[in-house]
């Protein structure tokens, strides 16, 4: 299986940025991993909250293929501990999925489109935190799961 994040626009803080470089390198021992940035859209000034969302939205669908499975990183989808989220991940893998692509959308969510088509939300936590910190909380939180599914000494229960 592959797994993929797409994330709206750039990391502009280096600390974070070097950290998610960390996070991505650690977990390509285990799983092939692409963090791909959609970049932002221009004269968002321009746009209602509604137009941003359905512009991202478009700019989202046109990076799936038919076969990538689409879970959205959303405030009301599944909170999982870390445990329970490394399960999750084994039994992605034990469904044959071939692409598990997680995104997280732009400041306003994700479009009406983008929502009938994923096939699964995932809350990281009640809490709201910055897109750019998500990233890492998110890569981080993939790296846990694999060292657990690995029985390697980096999550303490």
């Amino acid at each position: 299986m592959n797994i993929k994040l797409l994330a709206i626009g750039k990391t502009d803080n280096k600390s974070l940025q070097t950290l998610i470089d960390d996070y991505t390198k650690r977990l390509s021992f285990y799983i092939k991993f692409d963090l791909e940035i959609i970049p932002d859209i221009k004269n968002v000034k321009n746009l209602s909250e509604s137009q941003q969302k359905e512009k991202e939205g478009e700019l989202i669908l046109a990076k799936l293929t038919p076969t990538d499975q689409l879970i959205l990183l959303d405030e009301n989808g599944s909170t999982f501990s870390s445990m329970k989220f490394a399960d999750y991940l084994q039994k992605k893998m034990n469904s044959g999925v071939k692409t598990l692509v997680f995104v997280i959308g732009g400041p306003y969510g994700f479009s009406d489109e983008v929502y009938k088509k994923a096939q699964g939300k995932v809350s990281l936590s009640e809490m709201t935190f910055s897109h750019q910190m998500v990233r890492l909380f998110f890569i981080e939180q993939l790296y846990r799961g694999f060292t657990i599914l690995r029985n390697e000494p980096y999550h303490h229960q």
